[in-house]
C-alpha cells in the first residue's frame, strides 16, 4: 500500500496531467482561432484594395461633377444678375412713358366725364364740333385750374401706385 506522501504525490501528478490536457485543448483552440483570424485579415486586405480604388474613383467623379455644378451655379448667378439689370433698364425706359400715357388717358376720361355731366355729348366734344345751347359751366379760368388740378391728382395717384 501507498504511504500518505506517495498518495499525495500521485494526486498532484494526476492533477497536473488533467491541467496540462486542459491547457493543450485551450492552446489548440487558440491556435485555430489565430489561423482563422490571419486568413480573414488576408482576405479582407485583398478585398479592401480594389474597394479603396473604386471609392477613390467615385470621390474623384463626385468632385468633378460638383465642379461642373458649381460652374453652372455661377453662370445662373450671372444670368440672374443680368436679368435684374435688364429689368431695371426696361422699367426705367417704359415706366415714364407708360405713366404719362396713363395720366393722359385718365385726364381725357375725366374731361369727357365732366363734359357729359354738363350735357355736352361726348362725340361732339371728341370731334371738336360746335357747342349748342347756353354755356352753363364755370368761367374759362376756373375750368383751366380745375383741369390742372385733375391732371395733378391723376399723376399723384399713379405715383402712389409705384409707377413713378
Amino acid at each position: 500500500m501507498l504511504t500518505a506522501g506517495e498518495l499525495a504525490g500521485l494526486v498532484v501528478a494526476i492533477f497536473w496531467v488533467i491541467l496540462v490536457c486542459f491547457m493543450v485543448v485551450v492552446l489548440v483552440r487558440l491556435a485555430r482561432l489565430l489561423t482563422e483570424t490571419r486568413k480573414s485579415v488576408a482576405e479582407l486586405s485583398d478585398r479592401i484594395a480594389p474597394l479603396l480604388d473604386d471609392m477613390s474613383q467615385t470621390v474623384s467623379e463626385a468632385n468633378r461633377r460638383l465642379a461642373a455644378a458649381e460652374e453652372i451655379t455661377d453662370n445662373m448667378r450671372d444670368v440672374s444678375g443680368n436679368m435684374v439689370k435688364i429689368t431695371g433698364v426696361a422699367s426705367t425706359l417704359f415706366a415714364g412713358p407708360v405713366l404719362k400715357i396713363s395720366a393722359f388717358r385718365d385726364g381725357v376720361r375725366l374731361a369727357l366725364a365732366r363734359r357729359a355731366a354738363r350735357g355736352v355729348p361726348a362725340r361732339r366734344a371728341a370731334h371738336g364740333g360746335p357747342r349748342t345751347g347756353p354755356r352753363t359751366g364755370p368761367r374759362t379760368a376756373d375750368r383751366i385750374s380745375e383741369r390742372h388740378a385733375a391732371e395733378r391728382a391723376v399723376e399723384r395717384r399713379a405715383i402712389g401706385r409705384g409707377r413713378g
